[in-house]
Formats: structure tokens, sequence, C-alpha cells
């Protein structure tokens, strides 16, 4: 992200006008969304809400903006205009944390929020880290501000009773320190109503990771569940393939309607994924791989798979094609592995460095053929290419793993995963064995 302070005051946020990358004028910053979290932890900026013409609000994902001054913010480009509502686990800064009285760790002593800091992070994540508060002074009847200090996060409570993990919105915030097939696992073992309440308060990118990790009816059933529009976002913040397998599942009229409410751009690459049978290198693979152009250098290359959002598998090399670099790309001219990257200078050129003598797929082998070619060359992920020399997308080793496996497999393992262990909720809560890792993003795609 490029042009971004150390620390901003979001208070001072409010009315900032927001631009597109060519220099136009979209709209005015209204407030700040987060995610409050459990104990002291800093709260997970989630994005802005931006009023567009005419008086409309917007969310505008804190992963989308690229620029952020004291008179303008940019952004990307993408902007879904659908109204922004407050979902149960998100809070606004502005509109509910701003003149809050809550109280100081050291001596409880009540002070009255003035302003709240966010800051970057070197995951591309923004936290709450600082409160700006004042001490209450009373004189006669009128209670007014008196001394205003800066204090870190970690200084006051009071904000919410995430705090302090009460209610279902601390059982959403204890479900963030987990990976997403460990909490796919909760979600499996939750009662049905539960399972609603947890899918409508997790947010877009959070619950399209669940959804991948979960097995197909499990996922036809909570993405039925949910709100059409919704469930439209979700299938958005999914993998292109993930999305396309599930929709496969759905009634011809339901997918068709879902496809419809999606970003057009999200829902070209799904619509392609469709078209080929299930078990063919074009049904299994990822409309996503890396793609450089034959001038990037080394450097750019590397700088492409350290994206810690990537799956392993797809960061495991580059595919080097010619303009235009989104799939279906132009010619495809070779792939470039990550170890041979490590090995090269970082001003060479791929193009000098671009393995040309490995065939790739055609998007009609089928998934044995597949996993033989993989298994042959030692591979975790192999290029699909057309008849007409364009890279259509690449298959990945979990991918083969996951259609070869039996049908039931991911609700096998997490049945097996459940003997012996207490209720999901109270893990949940407590940090139990399925406790895992921190997650990255707070981008809610496609709001």
């Amino acid at each position: 992200m490029t042009g971004v302070p150390g620390r901003v005051f979001i208070a001072r946020l409010a009315g900032v006008a927001v631009f597109d990358p060519a220099g136009d004028q979209v709209g005015r910053v209204r407030d700040v969304v987060v995610a409050l979290r459990l104990g002291a932890r800093p709260p997970r900026v989630l994005g802005l809400v931006v009023e567009v013409a005419p008086r409309r609000p917007v969310f505008l994902p804190i992963t989308r903006v690229t620029v952020v001054e004291a008179d303008a913010i940019v952004f990307d480009g993408r902007l879904n205009v659908r109204r922004f509502q407050k979902r149960e686990a998100e809070t606004l800064v502005i509109a509910e944390m701003l003149d809050r009285t809550v109280r100081l760790v050291d001596g409880d002593e009540p002070v009255v929020v003035v302003d709240v800091a966010m800051e970057p992070t070197r995951t591309r994540d923004w936290l709450l880290s600082k409160v700006a508060v004042s001490r209450a002074v009373r004189g006669g009847r009128l209670r007014r501000r008196g001394e205003t200090f800066v204090v870190d996060w970690d200084a006051v409570h009071g904000f919410s009773a995430v705090e302090y993990g009460q209610g279902a919105a601390g059982l959403i915030a204890a479900f963030e320190r987990m990976k997403p097939a460990d909490l796919a696992g909760i979600v499996h073992e939750l009662p049905e109503k539960r399972r609603d309440e947890v899918a409508r308060a997790l947010d877009d990118e959070r619950l399209a990771d669940v959804l991948e990790e979960l097995p197909q009816d499990d996922q036809v059933e909570i993405l039925g569940r949910l709100e059409v529009e919704r469930a439209a976002d979700v299938l958005e913040a999914m993998d292109p393939d993930d999305a396309a397998d599930l929709l496969g599942e759905l009634p011809i009229e339901q997918r068709e309607r879902l496809l419809t409410l999606m970003e057009p751009q999200d829902a070209a690459p799904v619509r392609r994924l469709l078209t080929y049978p299930d078990y063919s290198a074009g049904g299994l693979m990822t409309t996503d791989p890396v793609v450089v152009s034959p001038d990037a250098t080394v450097a750019e290359a590397l700088a492409r798979i350290r994206n810690p959002d990537l799956n392993p598998a797809l960061a495991a090399q580059v595919y080097v094609c010619r303009p235009p670099t989104a799939t279906p790309t132009g010619r495809y001219l070779g792939t470039v592995h990550f170890q041979r990257l490590l090995r090269e200078a970082p001003p060479t050129l791929v193009s000098g460095i671009v393995d040309t003598e490995l065939d790739p797929l055609r998007p009609t082998a089928s998934l044995e053929a597949v996993a033989t070619y993989l298994a042959t060359y030692n591979l975790v992920a192999g290029p699909v290419v057309d008849e007409n020399g364009h890279l259509l997308g690449s298959v990945t080793i979990d991918d083969v793993l996951d259609h070869m496996l039996p049908v039931d497999w991911r609700e096998s393992a997490m049945e097996a995963a459940a003997e012996g262990t207490g209720d999901p909720e109270e893990e949940a809560l407590r940090g139990g064995p399925a406790a895992g890792g921190e997650r990255d993003t707070t981008d809610r795609q496609g709001r």
C-alpha cells in the first residue's frame, strides 16, 4: 500500500474525499468499520463507509485503499455500490466509539473517548492502536472535557462485551484465531441454529475461507440460508474454482441468479470453469495463477509469490505469458519455478530463465492424467493451456487430492477429529486444540 502514514486518527477522516485511480472523486468518508476482539487485542480495521451520490453509504475494504492522506483517500478503482449494512460482529468507530465513557485499566478511572487511531501492520492489516481520551470534569451542572491524552488500546476497557468474551460476539472473536480448516470443523459440529448465527456474523472473506473447507452438503446448506445478495458476496470472496464447485451443486435457476448478482469481473472466471467437466483439468484449475510478462525481473516475480495470501502451491512457480496477463492470457511462453528464481540475480529477466520444455496440460485432460503429470515431473502445480496457446489457469496438487479422495472425506475427517472433544463453542472460546494461526487479511471483498 503506497502513501500510507504510520498512524491515522479516525475522527479526522470524517468527510475526507475518496478518489479513484483516475483522480475522480467518488464520495466522502463517513466512518470506519472494525471487528472487536477478545481481551486487550487491538481491533482489526475491515474498511471504510463511503457516502456516494445520492447519499448512499457503501463499503470500501481497507485492502483496496492505496493512499491515505489528510485530505484524500485513493482506492484501486473497485467499489461495490451496494448499500452498506452493519453486521452483528462489526463496530463503527465514529458512530459507536467516540464520546463513549470507558475506563483506564490502571486505576479504573472513567474517561471519555475523543478519538481512536489506526496503524498499518507488516501483514497489510490495519489495527486500532491508540485511544485519545479526556478526563471528565464537572463544572456546576455541566460536564466538560478536561485533560486530553493518548493511551495504548490495551490501557482502556469498556468498549464492548467482546472484550470479556461474553455472548455470541465473543464466540465470533474467538473464531478469529483459528485456521479456516479448524474453524470449519467447529462450524460443522454446531447445531443448525447456531451455525446460521455464526455464518451471518462472520465477514464475507472469513466465511468464504470456511466454506472452502466444509463438506459440500454443509456448503450448500449454509449458502442457501443466507440472503441471496450476501450469498453472492461470499461467492465473490471464494477462489473461483471453489465457487464453481459449490455453484455446480445448485439448481440451474439458483446458480444463474447468484452469478447475475456477483460482480462481472468475479463471475466471469466462475462461468468459464462451469463449462468444463468436474474431473478434468479445466474443472479442477484455478483461474488466478501467478502470471508475469517476459520483461518482468526476478525481483518482481519473487515479490508476487511472497504474497502471504497466496496458496503455497500457486506460489511454487510463476507462468510467463505475453500480455494480457489475466487469464485467459496472451501467448503462454513457459514456467519459472521459485527455486530457480532464488538462484538468479534480482535484475535478471524471467524470459531468460523460463522453462519451455515441459508441455502444459490441456483443459480436457482427465483427473488421472493430471495426477500422473504432477507425479511424473515432481510438481505441486501445472499450467493449463488451450489449443491456441493461451494460459487458462493452473491445477494444484491440493485440488487433485480433493477430487481423488472419497466424496465425504472432509466430513469423515471432521467427525474423527471431533471424537473426544467437548462442546465446540467452548473449545472455540477457550482456545482449545482447534485454535490455530491468526488470519492475515481484512478484505470483505464485494460487500
